[in-house]
């Protein structure tokens, strides 16, 4: 009979983990019978916990906690600075949200007088006049304002947008989509540079007003259909989950943290409950679970496990980057770690390969659940494909 341990994630607990477990055991004994399914659940005696109650947490800035009942009214009220984060983070995965949600509210544009010009070509001026002068009018925030003033001047969505915003509105949201654009490439080349908020705020104004936007003031504050939706409800629904992400659910801390500073433990268990099983063992494993695995597999032989799965493992990377804590590049894996099976999700952004580093040793297998991440690293134990895979290589 063949035993497969199943190894969990950072920042699962109970009752979470009994869920979990009976999840992965009936996805893997529906297609094979005769499997014993051992759970190893390390979170409760080796899960990372604050010590001190959460006292390392800062207090929730006041101006989230404000509901979205409260929001200003007024469509040119300012919103607090607070308000805004949530929409800039949107504008900067598509710094043409804005036009594209003004295109999408768009009465169908009337038939026009002979002679009349069409909204949105004074702006397409202006974004051509201004793309002339490089990237010095918004120098603070680097380079690519003369590359985002080209491609907005010719985008197809700032003609339907015209149709629903005023020029004022209009120039001010062409302003921000050139901001978000800017910040968004730095981010994409990993700068290690951002400007502040008050900088990307006050280079925005400078390029709204050369688009044609009276000068910042009571009479122009920020009007967004962005800034509308994702106000300060959305940031206090961040700063809620705050605890948690701290505590335990984000890979990059707590758990993950713990582990590699205090792992000895957790693997010293897992070899003693490995030990008592059984042989054929299989080891199935998720996100830390897979680094602990590998990490207890490389340190020293255990005859018993024939098969080892990961799933959204960090354990390629780990070793990749040198922080893997039993193994450092360019050793290569030991002979006596078993066959390995590494699942991964293209849009589970906490998964990696590992074939590439251990040639003949790994087997990297896709799988799809059609979700976004982060909800991408949690859909392996729902996605069929991911039991059919395992039951294929179990021992």
């Amino acid at each position: 009979m063949t035993a497969v341990v199943f190894i969990h994630g950072t920042g699962v607990r109970e009752p979470g983990f009994s869920k979990l477990a009976g999840r992965v055991a009936a996805g893997l004994t529906a297609l094979r019978d005769g499997l014993r399914i051992v759970p190893y659940y390390w979170g409760g005696t080796h899960g990372a916990t604050l010590s001190a109650g959460g006292a390392s947490l800062p207090p929730a800035p006041a101006a989230t906690a404000r509901g979205l009942s409260e929001a200003p009214a007024a469509p040119y009220a300012p919103y607090a600075p607070d308000d805004t984060t949530a929409a800039w983070a949107a504008l900067y995965a598509d710094p043409y949200a804005e036009l594209a949600l003004a295109a999408a509210t768009a009465e169908p544009a009337a038939e026009r007088p002979p002679g009349s010009v069409p909204p949105h070509q004074e702006l397409r001026a202006r974004l051509t006049a201004l793309a002339a002068e490089g990237d010095a009018p918004a120098a603070e925030l680097g380079p690519g304002l003369a590359r985002a003033a080209t491609d907005l001047a010719g985008h197809p969505l700032l003609a339907p947008a015209a149709e629903s915003l005023d020029a004022d509105d209009l120039a001010v949201i062409a302003a921000r989509s050139l901001t978000a654009r800017i910040v968004a490439d730095a981010l994409d080349a990993d700068t290690p540079l951002v400007p502040t908020g008050d900088t990307r705020d006050t280079v925005t104004d400078r390029l709204a007003e050369a688009l044609g936007a009276p000068p910042r003031g009571t009479e122009r504050g920020l009007r967004s259909l962005l800034l509308r939706a994702a106000n300060s409800a959305a940031s206090h629904a961040v700063v809620r989950r705050r605890r948690a992400l701290t505590e335990a659910a984000h890979p990059a801390a707590g758990d993950i943290l713990r582990y590699l500073a205090r792992g000895e433990q957790v693997r010293a268990d897992l070899r003693t409950l490995v030990a008592g099983l059984e042989p054929p063992v299989a080891l199935v494993c998720h996100s830390l679970g897979g680094i602990i695995a590998l990490d207890t597999l490389v340190a020293a032989p255990l005859p018993e496990v024939r098969l080892l799965v990961t799933a959204g493992s960090q354990g390629p990377f780990l070793y990749e980057s040198g922080s893997l804590p039993s193994l450092e590049p360019p050793a290569p894996l030991p002979a006596h770690v078993p066959a390995w099976l590494n699942l991964y999700d293209p849009r589970d952004l906490l998964s990696y390969l590992g074939a590439g580093l251990f040639p003949d040793r790994v087997t990297d297998v896709a799988v799809d659940s059609r979700q976004p991440f982060p909800a991408a690293h949690s859909a392996y134990w729902t996605n069929p494909a991911v039991y059919r895979h395992i039951v294929d290589r179990l021992p």
